[in-house]
């Protein structure tokens, strides 16, 4: 039997992951944006160290998001509900893209950008309706 502090602290674990998630997506906007403009600008180094350095904060923020959603599957061991635990950036290839700085690199960073934010739109999503099961759960308590 669920009891409603399980649920509480499922809860709780949940709103920190998309918490997380929040953070996540505006640095990889951020590094989208300086994407786009190393795209059109002329080659500009500075750009490119700008949009790593974004790129490099994800990935830092992307490993908590996966403790963050390790913790939550723990608390929801007992309650019957479950959700991924693992999301990665990929390998972004940052020496390449600064000192091979052309089109075609940037492009591929770009849209791997684009997948990572994605990624976390799923996982957002997954964990809303988790969010929103627990909701209903607490509701019945």
């Amino acid at each position: 039997m669920v009891d409603r502090r399980e649920v509480q602290e499922a809860k709780a674990a949940a709103q920190e992951v998309l918490r997380l998630l929040d953070e996540v997506e505006r640095t990889l906007r951020g590094a989208r944006n300086w994407g786009f403009f190393d795209l059109v600008s002329q080659r500009s180094m500075l750009s490119s160290l700008i949009k790593f350095g974004k790129i490099n904060k994800a990935e830092d923020q992307l490993r908590q998001v996966q403790g963050a959603l390790q913790r939550l599957q723990k608390e929801l061991g007992d309650i019957s509900l479950s959700v991924r635990d693992s999301l990665n950036i990929g390998n972004f290839q940052a020496f390449i893209d600064i000192a091979f700085d052309n089109m075609i690199v940037d492009w591929l960073t770009q849209s791997r950008i684009h997948e990572t934010l994605r990624e976390v739109n799923y996982v957002r999503r997954e964990v809303q309706q988790v969010l929103t099961r627990l909701d209903r759960m607490e509701r019945e308590l």
